[in-house]
């Protein structure tokens, strides 16, 4: 368990951006990432979010939100929200990095903050804005059973598309259907720790992991920050 653990360490804190991107002009937003090791593999901690939300009711998604006054920093306001959803206390948490963020539909800077917590956590879902906890082998983001890709017009208003991931939880007895960012975050986070090439497609050049993403990222960013100036 502990070679487990700590080989996947060493990847991430190799893929850490600190607060490169924390600067940005962009609204900001945080999501936990939450690693536990269950009979002996990796998994990744989801929750569904609540039919009453206004936003993406009934969704997969990661704890998170939008950072708050209170907030320090990006790692804070991934922490605070996941305590507010799922009942995880902070110090229960072993932050390991942050890793490239994403721009979501709002156009909000989410960063994704990786963590270890015990295997024996139980959560305590609010049901306010959750509706369901439950976790998924990280190699699924990488072997997946059911895939497929969506299409998507971006921000930018330029075609692009998105993994979209089945997956059968025995332990629920229902089917999740993971993608969009939540997805997105949880491909990369298993091409970081397992370094290996998926059984689907990737925009990321898979040998140069760090300064891809990181490039695929402005890019995002450029086109828009190019729309925003073009509607002024």
């Amino acid at each position: 368990r502990k070679s487990i653990k700590e080989s996947a360490r060493l990847r991430l804190t190799e893929f850490d951006v600190g607060d490169k991107f924390s600067r940005l002009p962009l609204p900001k937003a945080s999501v936990l990432l939450p690693l536990m090791v269950r009979a002996g593999k990796l998994h990744l901690l989801l929750t569904v979010r609540s039919m009453q939300l206004r936003r993406s009711p009934g969704e997969v998604c990661f704890p998170g939100g939008k950072s708050e006054a209170i907030d320090k920093d990006e790692i804070d306001t991934a922490l605070r929200e996941a305590k507010e959803e799922v009942g995880l206390q902070p110090e229960k948490v072993e932050v390991i990095c942050r890793l490239v963020p994403g721009i979501d539909k709002m156009n909000h800077l989410v960063t994704p903050v990786v963590g270890f917590i015990e295997d024996t956590f139980q959560a305590i879902p609010n049901p306010d804005e959750v509706s369901d906890v439950f976790v998924v082998p990280l190699e699924y983001f990488v072997k997946p059973v059911n895939y497929k890709t969506l299409p998507y017009k971006t921000s930018s208003g330029y075609l692009s598309w998105m993994h979209c991931f089945m997956y059968d939880d025995h332990e629920h007895k229902t089917s999740f259907k993971i993608w969009g960012l939540t997805a997105h975050f949880a491909v990369f986070l298993a091409l970081v720790i397992f370094g290996k090439r998926p059984t689907f497609e990737v925009d990321y050049d898979l040998d140069n992991l760090i300064s891809s993403s990181e490039n695929n990222f402005m890019n995002l960013y450029a086109s828009l920050y190019e729309r925003k100036k073009s509607n002024l």
